[in-house]
């Protein structure tokens, strides 16, 4: 195409066509070819393009850059655009609409004291479901100019809803009961969610006496995983992986009031609105009003 262009400019400026195109290394009749489609304007497919494009960005752009072409293809679909996989992925290509992605996690698991026998009663039967059966648990830590600042998570298994969550500057255990106390408010209080499995990690957050204590008064039961094995916590590590690729990944966040407000924006439109792959791309709320429904 930008032969083509310099062939028209040469011939714009007196040269002779076939002079030009010789130069330029293309044919005459391709030339013309060329022209022709130019003058035509363009196609009804590079119009319905130009339209799906307008459509994609919108789209690209309330996921805050995140989604990729599945989710893309998904939200199209949604909107009840048919179209298919290989146009989408096309037209993200030349149009530069790309997902993020994550290149590293981080382990922040410390193994605490196993004085306790607690078992593992998910057994990786991490499939979703029902919910309140099993909640998943979990701690992170974001970078923010004045230093780290931790995030636990307490998810619902079945719905991969972000039941509980709090965030400060230090990782005791405080931090996990505060995200269990979320959860526990949010499902209607202890004797609604008497009975469900509070899962997490061998560390010593989730190993403590007060954390053992915490759930013998609220009728959890406590579930550990092995100790480094993460395949046995593998849905609360996959959550670490989404949010940081989609909310943390490429930002720099001066103040931890800063980074505080962008992950709650996240984990708001990720329990509304976010399609799930797991979820045969529905939101985990909408999973769990199907869920309700069906019932």
């Amino acid at each position: 195409m930008t032969r083509f262009r310099h062939v028209d400019d040469q011939k714009a400026a007196g040269f002779p066509v076939t002079t030009a195109c010789e130069a330029a290394g293309v044919s005459t009749s391709g030339y013309y070819d060329w022209k022709a489609s130019e003058t035509a304007g363009p196609t009804e497919r590079e119009l319905a393009d130009a339209d799906l494009v307008e459509v994609m960005r919108g789209i690209h752009r309330d996921s805050d850059g995140s989604y990729g072409v599945p989710r893309m293809f998904k939200a199209l679909r949604k909107q009840g655009i048919v179209v298919n996989k290989k146009r989408v992925r096309r037209l993200m290509r030349r149009h530069g609409l790309v997902g993020r992605f994550i290149s590293k996690r981080v382990r922040t698991t410390f193994p605490g004291d196993d004085a306790y026998p607690i078992p593992d009663l998910i057994g990786r039967r991490f499939a979703p479901g029902p919910p309140d059966v099993a909640w998943v648990q979990d701690i992170t830590y974001i970078a923010t100019g004045e230093g780290w600042l931790y995030l636990a998570s307490t998810l619902d298994l079945g719905s991969r809803r972000l039941l509980g969550y709090s965030m400060a500057d230090h990782m005791r255990t405080d931090l996990v009961l505060d995200s269990l106390r979320m959860a526990i408010a949010a499902r209607g209080g202890a004797e609604a969610v008497a009975g469900v499995i509070a899962h997490a990690d061998r560390g010593t957050q989730y190993t403590s006496n007060n954390y053992l204590k915490f759930c013998g008064t609220n009728q959890l039961r406590p579930s550990v995983g092995r100790t480094g094995v993460c395949w046995d916590n593998s849905v609360a590590e996959s959550f670490w992986a989404t949010l940081k690729r989609e909310c943390i990944q490429g930002r720099v966040y001066r103040t931890r009031a800063e980074a505080r407000r962008a992950i709650f924006k996240w984990i708001s439109w990720y329990n509304q609105t976010r399609l799930h792959s797991t979820l045969d791309h529905v939101s985990p709320l909408e999973w769990e009003q199907q869920y309700q429904q069906a019932s």
